[in-house]
């Protein structure tokens, strides 16, 4: 979309300048059975970063051991910032260092109890306009799975305080939270290597 130009035909009759409808805070869904929904959100995250925003990241399944190249530069801008004031604030929580799991460690009351009481900091959080900008990757799976409610998601998103941006992702979004959305992509598997046998490579996968 051209420099952010709306259809005048779809400007909402609500009241706000354009200037405060630009201020407005934004839940974006990334979902689909496609590669690149944390790609883009990390990618989002990054422009939030470059703008002074203080960023959040809770990163849900994936396993503390692996090495996840986003995580390595998001605390290398977390460092700079500290050293120099450039950009902003960042923190990064997954298993071992915050409220994830992997799912093929401990049993499903523990992933289960792990989730809600990740869901539960998560939600102080956003009460307390802790981060201007949150990351939930892979967070449609605990939802799936039943470890934490989409309504009580939903409510937290919908009357949140301030500006907070948040950006969630994962195959199988629940409608719930894709109608509450402001910005929905589907990622759209068309070819994939590993359709042919080929595994995951540095730089690509992680």
């Amino acid at each position: 979309m051209p420099q952010g130009k709306v259809d005048p035909a779809n400007i909402p009759d609500d009241g706000l300048t354009t200037r405060q409808r630009r201020m407005l805070p934004i839940t974006a869904v990334h979902t689909g059975e496609g590669k690149g929904k944390s790609t883009a959100a990390f990618g989002m995250a990054l422009r939030a970063w470059n703008q002074g925003m203080n960023i959040g990241v809770f990163q849900f399944v994936k396993s503390a051991k692996w090495k996840v190249g986003e995580e390595s530069v998001f605390k290398r801008l977390g460092q700079l910032h500290e050293e120099t004031g450039e950009g902003g604030a960042v923190e990064w929580h997954k298993m071992g260092e915050g409220w994830s799991w992997s799912k093929k460690q401990g049993s499903d009351e523990d992933h289960a109890r792990d989730a809600a009481e990740g869901w539960e900091e998560i939600k102080r959080r956003i009460n307390a306009e802790a981060h201007d900008f949150y990351v939930l990757d892979e967070f449609t799976y605990p939802i799936k799975w039943g470890w934490i409610d989409v309504d009580d998601v939903v409510e937290t998103l919908k009357n949140r305080p301030g500006k907070q941006h948040i950006v969630m992702t994962g195959r199988n979004a629940d409608p719930k939270l894709i109608e509450v959305a402001d910005l929905v992509t589907e990622m759209t598997k068309i070819k994939h290597p590993m359709d042919v046998g080929r595994k995951g490579q540095k730089g690509i996968e992680w």
